[in-house]
């Protein structure tokens, strides 16, 4: 911390001189980490949180750095939905408006930021810290506070009023919420630590609910994610790794401005497209084989979810093209039972008659039969789909009732192993303001002619 008042005018310029760089340092290094949304989107959501807390305390942590080099950081989904903070070591305070209590209490945001290490800064790059002239204009909150005031802050709220012991949301997998609940509880004389709500369950239904810049990101991630397709289609081929098709789709996706995958691309040819989480990649494309490939990009944490099945050679067999009509089929049905509001996704069972689920059941229960005689739909082994978002599972209570602005996959699938044929095709939607839908991955061939005519291309990126 600097206290001017001691020091020379000479080096008080100095040292606002020094501020100054390390203020432009600080804005150079992140300008183009991420795209983020407005701070008063993020204190719109974070005044959200705060009236549903009944009068309580949220207290979030940011996620902790990743145990080996090689694994980049990224942020806990709900502290970054609330702050768009993207550095480790952070705590996020939200104190609801109590007006009416005994205590009166009003609406209170901080951000509180670890001290500077300014050794390790010279392998991390220069962070900042409550001390760090405009640190609260810069993070985009009402205010800032060093981490280790954290426990005194909570318990000056508790010892204004007692309640609050009874009302504080964390992060039940947190540690750091655990170690603060326990040494609250010993700090206020008491034998045990302060009972914790689950704050996610607050956040999940924020969350489930996209604005327009949260749309504007999920569609950049889905165009890269396309792209990334388009490019494992002109690149298979008889005698390629799955390993080689996978390092195709990640390039392309960095390329595309991606930070990462969403998830570890699945890339699996002949027995292996019949494995659903499939993970290896380790096998050779061969002649006359169908591959089914499960990648997309996250953009700017938000994230895309798309799967193709391919023919090997570039020509699906009349069995491989049965199977994936059918499987297309299911999707398109899906599409036409929607009714916003009333549709629901996720009821693997089919015990929702309003599920897309049961329609893309339906479809497959009718339509094509395996080598004994028996429904494809014998051969369907998961869910129709799941909310996307920051994560490429978002949250939500399953069946989940469909609604504007809410974005979702619908990606049914058959798996036959006996066969070697496993088809899956996958696309995320989104629900319209005026309650219909819309594929994002509309720009990506759907079709068996259009997959044939899509691995036709002769391209240079398959090179």
């Amino acid at each position: 911390m600097i206290y001017l008042s001691r020091l020379h005018p000479t080096r008080i310029s100095l040292r606002i001189a020094c501020a100054t760089m390390l203020l432009f340092t600080f804005f150079v290094q992140h300008a183009h980490a991420l795209e983020k949304q407005s701070p008063s989107t993020y204190h719109a959501r974070r005044v959200a949180l705060s009236q549903t807390l009944q009068g309580g305390v949220a207290i979030l942590f940011a996620a902790e750095e990743p145990l080996l080099d090689f694994m980049p950081y990224r942020q806990d989904e709900d502290f970054f939905y609330l702050t768009g903070w993207t550095e480790p070591g952070a705590a996020l305070m939200i104190v609801a408006d109590a007006a009416s209590a005994s205590s009166p209490r009003k609406y209170r945001e901080v951000l509180l930021l670890p001290a500077r290490n300014l050794r390790m800064e010279k392998y991390t790059g220069t962070k900042l810290d409550a001390a760090t002239p405009n640190a609260a204009q810069i993070a985009g909150v009402d205010e800032v506070l060093p981490m280790a005031e954290l426990p005194a802050e909570l318990d000056k709220l508790i010892t204004t009023d007692r309640r609050i012991r009874n009302q504080v949301w964390t992060q039940p997998l947190a540690s750091q919420a655990k170690s603060l609940a326990g040494w609250t509880g010993t700090t206020l004389g008491e034998d045990a630590a302060l009972p914790e709500h689950d704050v996610t369950s607050l956040t999940m239904q924020l969350r489930m609910t996209k604005d327009e810049g949260e749309l504007a990101l999920l569609k950049k991630a889905s165009d890269a994610s396309i792209a990334a397709q388009r490019v494992m289609m002109r690149s298979a081929r008889p005698g390629v790794t799955e390993r080689a098709i996978a390092g195709k789709i990640l390039a392309k996706l960095m390329e595309d401005g991606c930070e990462r995958p969403s998830y570890a691309p699945i890339v699996g040819t002949g027995i292996n497209s019949t494995t659903l989480h499939y993970s290896d990649n380790s096998a050779t494309l061969a002649d006359g084989d169908v591959m089914v490939v499960d990648a997309a990009g996250e953009y700017s944490m938000y994230a895309s979810d798309i799967t193709r099945t391919v023919p090997v050679n570039g020509h699906f067999t009349p069995r491989q093209r049965e199977v994936y009509d059918v499987v297309l089929g299911a999707q398109r049905a899906a599409i036409a039972a929607f009714v916003a509001g009333k549709s629901t996704i996720n009821d693997p069972y089919h015990r929702d008659p309003n599920s897309l689920d049961t329609a893309a059941w339906n479809y497959i229960n009718t339509h094509g039969k395996g080598l004994h005689g028996e429904p494809l739909s014998d051969y369907w082994i998961h869910g129709l789909g799941h909310m996307v978002g920051i994560a490429v599972h978002d949250p939500a209570i399953y069946p989940a009732v469909l609604k504007p602005g809410m974005v979702f996959t619908i990606e049914p699938g058959v798996y036959i192993p006996q066969e070697k044929i496993g088809v899956r095709i996958e696309d995320v939607f989104v629900v319209g303001a005026d309650g219909k839908l819309l594929d994002m991955i509309a720009t990506l061939p759907h079709t068996a002619d259009e997959v044939e005519a899509a691995m036709r291309s002769d391209s240079g990126d398959a090179k």
